[in-house]
């Protein structure tokens, strides 16, 4: 073990004799790729717990609160809003990817139970075989994101019809700040009484650290229908999405904007992915169809999107292949009442096929940083929000262009009372320790990557800061809250105050991840 920098011997000395030597990570390298989230740096932790048990992870959180020092709980880290940055006093920063364990599959009871560490693409190829899924079953980042994570975080993308990835949780186990488990609702019905899994879920880690999560099952579907279309604005994008939304014909919708797209064209082509193609060409169902499907995906390349504005691509999915086309068919029909019409659906095919891509694009194509902001608004409130965004960028567009800061955004709907708005920025700076290790290694060594970019990073921290205040005076809601959304802003005063006498309770001492959520 290497030696400790700035640490209370005598409080480590306490976390490695209750969680173990080898669970109990010191040297300067970890340290300082711990301090690291997608977008931004935080101070480094005394040291990482890496528990391989729920009870060594109880145990060691224990001892450090024991000592005084701060817990910061991370999951797969996929992160960019603060969730494990701290910048506080003293912390030991927990990684529970050692926590992947699928604990049970109950086809019988249509539940499974997991560790907090396990990603969403271990669970999906676990349960694949059997035909089964969760309701909601992960973000587009599911290859890394943990289980556990997307709980405290929340999150969503596949399933998004059922709600979000917290709405696919029966019960949790949570490690408190002194240690203690806590077992909340039952392990198959939610609520019983109280929503206590609720009342934990979302938390970003203020609450306690999920140590294991048990979640609904459905039946997988057999029969699909994918649908791309061609919008000329973000009025037709954003009606069409919205009454596919109300009608809820659609499993999944999320739509590009020119820029995004243009983005997407600049990288390999869909048809030199060979393992992505041939997933897809699996999934046809008969070999005929798998052949002809993926004839007209290696044709079509990416060239389909080239003089398109705004490109919306759907998925209807169910039992009966007539059932999902009728829908899909009166999608084609509502996108052409809003001017919109059918492009190749090479994309919404590829993607279903391989739900969980290397997290890749979380640098743009020649290695600029990347980073999303994001809300959820009422269909009502879409349009308004998009020309304000629009507005903004038209007010900074000489310093966008100077240093070369640019926009872009994914839409995507949520259900049937509101969209989500992701703009995403890219700028040329310098990648972090996390890039250089998530990104996979073929596609790095294409990147000629970037010296530091601090003005052009500052202008995005502005424009991000901006956007959440558009978004806050539009009544938004977000995900992944951590350290960047006002939630107490959002709150009724005496919500808020609830919040706090809740956190009060089950953390006395203010130790279990200081300031997230806005909590000291």
């Amino acid at each position: 073990m290497a030696t400790l920098v700035q640490a209370d011997a005598g409080a480590m000395g306490a976390v490695i004799a209750a969680a173990g030597a080898d669970a109990v990570l010191t040297d300067e390298a970890t340290r300082d790729f711990f301090s690291h989230d997608v977008y931004a740096t935080g101070r480094q932790p005394l040291a990482v717990l890496r528990p391989a048990t729920v009870d060594q992870l109880a145990r060691g959180v224990a001892a450090a609160t024991a000592q005084g020092l701060a817990i910061v709980p991370r999951g797969g880290g996929m992160s960019y809003t603060g969730g494990y940055l701290y910048s506080g006093g003293d912390f030991i920063l927990v990684d529970t990817t050692s926590l992947d364990a699928i604990v049970d599959i109950n086809p019988t009871d249509m539940t499974v139970t997991v560790e907090a560490g396990c990603t969403w693409a271990k669970l999906h190829d676990a349960l694949r075989p059997l035909g089964l899924r969760a309701p909601s079953w992960g973000t587009l980042s599911g290859l890394r994101a943990a289980i556990g994570g997307g709980m405290s975080q929340n999150g969503i993308f596949w399933g998004a019809r059922a709600g979000s990835v917290v709405d696919s949780a029966l019960s949790f186990d949570v490690v408190l700040a002194d240690g203690r488990i806590v077992s909340t609702g039952s392990d198959f019905f939610r609520p019983f009484g109280p929503d206590l899994t609720g009342l934990f879920a979302a938390d970003t880690g203020a609450f306690g650290i999920k140590a294991r999560v048990t979640l609904r099952l459905v039946k997988e579907a057999t029969a699909f229908a994918y649908g791309s279309f061609s919008l000329p604005d973000h009025k037709g994008l954003l009606g069409a999405m919205s009454d596919i939304a109300r009608e809820g014909l659609a499993s999944e919708s999320f739509a590009f904007d020119p820029y995004l797209q243009s983005q997407r064209m600049k990288r390999d082509s869909l048809a030199k992915d060979a393992k992505s193609l041939l997933n897809m060409m699996k999934s046809q169902g008969s070999a005929w169809k798998a052949i002809k499907e993926g004839a007209k995906v290696v044709a079509a390349g990416r060239s389909f999107l080239k003089d398109v504005p705004f490109s919306l691509h759907t998925i209807a999915e169910g039992r009966h292949s007539q059932a999902v086309d009728a829908e899909m068919a009166e999608i084609g029909r509502i996108v052409a009442a809003h001017g919109g019409s059918a492009v190749e659906n090479s994309i919404p095919k590829i993607l279903r096929a391989n739900p969980f891509p290397p997290p890749n694009s979380m640098l743009g194509p020649d290695g600029e940083r990347w980073v999303p902001v994001h809300g959820f608004l009422p269909h009502s409130r879409l349009v308004e929000a998009w020309e304000r965004i629009e507005a903004l960028y038209a007010d900074h567009a000489e310093a966008m262009t100077r240093l070369d800061v640019n926009a872009g955004a994914m839409l995507a709907a949520v259900s049937r009372s509101g969209c989500l708005i992701e703009p995403v920025f890219f700028w040329p700076d310098a990648m972090n320790p996390l890039h250089r290790q998530a990104v996979e290694p073929d596609h790095l060594k294409k990147l000629k990557g970037f010296p530091e970019g601090p003005e052009a990073r500052a202008l995005v921290g502005e424009l991000r800061a901006a956007i959440i205040g558009i978004f806050r005076a539009l009544g938004s809601t977000h995900v992944q809250i951590a350290r960047t959304y006002p939630l107490r802003d959002a709150l009724d005063p005496a919500a808020w105050d609830m919040l706090v006498a809740l956190k009060r309770t089950v953390d006395p001492q203010g130790l279990m991840n200081p300031g997230s959520l806005g909590l000291e």
